[in-house]
């Protein structure tokens, strides 16, 4: 199951085999065509080692990946994967939906001339292939994924990376960048990277333990207008900017009693995503307020704040109510989750 129907659902409103012999693979000896030069600008001073060793790995689905030299061209059908390999200072040769990543995503730029091959949801396999990738990356959350099966099919190793772990969303993306790293050859940047990561976080949490907040609770949410309807979409339990407040020393206040009487779908389970309307938001009480900022590119934000009920909450008025920056992904990599970090930290301490 792709991660655009549930990350991303706000974003196209408003503008993931069992694991047997088949998951194991090696890379054709074609000698591959120059990739293009990172984008990261992080990059440019970036020191450390790439391996040439033979990779073996298990996948976040349990496959095992067998290539022969780390992968230098590689396909990327997700946002999150996209980021991991530009800020592992890998450009891919291939990314499903480049305009919709250079949108929602500005952790890591994308460069220009990297192919385009369509919807994360049915990528353009021909285009993918014409590319020549060593290793495609896809998001997936078991091995009987049917896209995990077709891309197979054409020869290719696949690396398959755990969609989301509502049980632990910080560890899962750690863990998907470590493996991206290890299966191009890049696991001294990534150590490098998530040990900064580490450190963000942690100088982060002191910041916010100083501060004497008039109260910790707190709700992350996003939204969309479709059809003149505005939809709120609470992050709960499991979710990744949840999961951060928590650290941050945060209380959630989206419970599945809240979501029971306010809620209307449900909460995902893979993604800790509710959905409600602006009146559901009163059910929270005097909660710190965190939102997602779709200037330019939306309009859910412009409406939410002429809406009355919205200008009534405590946390509104109080001018406890926060945008983030534009374009920080919710399903980032590190260096869009040191971003979520900073919106946290910057609201609580310049608020």
């Amino acid at each position: 199951m792709n991660r655009l129907r549930h990350l991303a659902a706000a974003a196209s409103a408003a503008a993931v085999l069992a694991a047997t012999a088949c998951g194991t693979t090696s890379v054709e000896e074609a000698e591959p065509e120059a990739v293009a030069a990172p984008a990261s600008e992080s990059c440019a001073d970036d020191t450390t080692t790439t391996s040439t060793d033979p990779v073996s790995l298990t996948d976040g689905v349990g496959r095992q990946v067998e290539l022969d030299k780390p992968a230098e061209r590689i396909a990327v059908l997700e946002w999150q994967q996209v980021e991991d390999a530009l800020t592992l200072c890998v450009t891919p040769v291939a990314v499903s939906d480049t305009e919709g990543y250079s949108t929602w995503v500005s952790a890591e730029e994308l460069p220009e001339g990297v192919t385009d091959i369509g919807s994360r949801e049915e990528p353009d396999l021909d285009t993918l292939y014409a590319q020549n990738p060593d290793l495609v990356v896809v998001e997936a959350f078991s091995a009987d994924d049917e896209i995990i099966a077709q891309l197979e099919e054409r020869g290719v190793p696949v690396l398959a990376t755990l969609g989301a772990d509502p049980a632990d969303p910080i560890g899962n993306m750690r863990d998907v960048f470590g493996m991206i790293g290890e299966a191009t050859g890049r696991s001294e940047r990534a150590e490098q990277e998530l040990q900064r990561f580490n450190d963000h976080l942690a100088d982060a949490k002191e910041q916010v333990a100083a501060l004497d907040l008039p109260t910790t609770d707190f709700l992350y949410f996003d939204g969309w207008l479709q059809g003149g309807n505005l939809t709120i979409r609470p992050y709960g339990e499991g979710a990744l900017f949840t999961a951060l407040g928590e650290e941050l020393g945060m209380t959630p206040v989206w419970t599945d009693e809240i979501n029971e009487a306010y809620g209307d779908g449900g909460v995902n389970p893979s993604y800790g995503l509710a959905q409600t309307d602006v009146e559901g938001l009163t059910a929270v009480g005097e909660a710190n307020l965190f939102y997602a900022n779709d200037e330019g590119v939306g309009g859910y934000v412009e409406e939410l704040e002429k809406n009355p009920i919205w200008t009534s909450l405590p946390a509104v008025e109080e001018e406890r109510a926060h945008a983030f920056p534009p374009r920080i992904w919710g399903a980032g990599g590190p260096r869009s989750t040191e971003q979520a970090i900073d919106g946290f930290v910057d609201a609580l301490t310049q608020g």
